[in-house]
């Protein structure tokens, strides 16, 4: 992954897509997303292949010239669609393939099978929610046998969500690295996890308020641990979505009644929360948008298409251009992924 400093973990949608193609040109070189294609559903079993396809497909584009993963966690891959479609996507495009050392067997086989035709490597993602157990290791160790070392491997140690109930997890991250690190020369070596809240009402007054960035305490916690690997441990997070979304079914769950538009800082993610099911109630979205300009840590439009949104919307009229649900999702992970990457350029650990 020449280049690239960051990792974030983005779902197959097309919000997400979106802000990936949004990312200035030097911000995607130093981005490589671990893509995640969700639950997968067609009216028919027809259309389960052309949605598969679609999906993917718009990953792909956006994803040519610079590398990236696609981990498809919820596919079945003893069966079409996508038994055929994903090694495809694998082995002849940007993306990797990612498999884990507790998947079936006929995922881990395609996917180091890709691996091997397409010649980009191998993601290893290893789960970790809750505390570290040996098992892992020895799954992991066991996965790789089965892989060979001609394959470069990449792990991507996921914590999912990290937050401040949750004190121990530069510890729990530690004691995984410590065991898997030394188990082959991986080519990368990151830690992913999410920050953004479950729910956000705790954390509100008068619908604004602040939640705290945990996971990049965690990281840090991590490359300041004098380990010997510490320095290499590539920075990976969810954005500004909750980890949990990412296994939410395409196209599922219920609307909220309310919009909410995030913002990130050096410590925390700024929410704006605000009425939303009718959509004609466009002054609420503006004077959340304003009251993200207006904070100190607001950085200006030229930081990113991102905030250029944010000032459009807080200073514009009528209704046009304060957007939806996708629209909020994208320019707040623009201004994110935007923002992550020059931390990351700028801090010396």
């Amino acid at each position: 992954m020449s280049g690239a400093s960051y990792i974030p973990v983005l779902p197959v949608r097309p919000h997400a897509v979106a802000a990936f193609k949004d990312l200035a040109p030097g911000t995607r070189d130093r981005t490589a997303p671990l893509w995640t294609l969700p639950v997968m559903t067609a009216e028919d079993a027809d259309g389960l292949p052309q949605a598969v396809r679609k999906e993917i497909g718009r990953v792909a584009a956006v994803q040519k010239y610079t590398p990236g993963w696609l981990d498809a966690p919820y596919a079945d891959l003893g069966e079409d669609p996508c038994a055929t479609l994903l090694p495809f996507y694998w082995s002849h495009t940007a993306l990797r393939p990612v498999t884990a050392p507790d998947f079936p067997a006929a995922h881990q086989a395609a996917a180091a099978d890709s691996a091997r035709e397409g010649g980009n490597g191998l993601g290893i993602r290893v789960r970790l929610p809750h505390g570290w157990s040996e098992e892992r290791a020895e799954n992991t160790a066991a996965l790789l046998s089965r892989v060979g070392p001609e394959v470069p491997v990449d792990l991507l140690l996921d914590l999912q969500t990290v937050l401040p109930d949750r004190p121990d997890a530069g510890k729990e991250a530690l004691r995984a690295l410590d065991a898997l690190v030394p188990l082959t020369p991986w080519r990368t070596v990151a830690v992913l996890s999410g920050a953004f809240p479950d729910e956000v009402d705790r954390l509100l007054d008068r619908d604004r308020g602040e939640a705290d960035r945990t996971d990049w305490e965690t990281w840090h916690e991590i490359r300041l641990s004098g380990r010997s690997y510490a320095k290499a441990v590539r920075y990976g997070d969810y954005g500004t979505l909750p980890a949990r979304h990412l296994g939410r079914p395409a196209g599922g769950g219920e609307r909220s009644r309310f919009g909410l538009l995030r913002y990130t800082t050096d410590r925390s993610f700024l929410l704006a929360r605000f009425w939303a099911e009718k959509r004609g109630e466009t002054g609420v979205t503006r004077e959340a948008a304003r009251w993200i300009t207006e904070a100190p840590e607001f950085r200006g439009g030229p930081a990113s298409s991102g905030e250029l949104w944010y000032e459009r919307c807080a200073h514009a009229a009528g209704s046009q251009g304060t957007g939806n649900a996708g629209t909020w999702n994208q320019v707040g992970n623009v201004q994110h992924m935007t923002y992550v990457v020059r931390s990351l350029q700028g801090r010396a650990v």
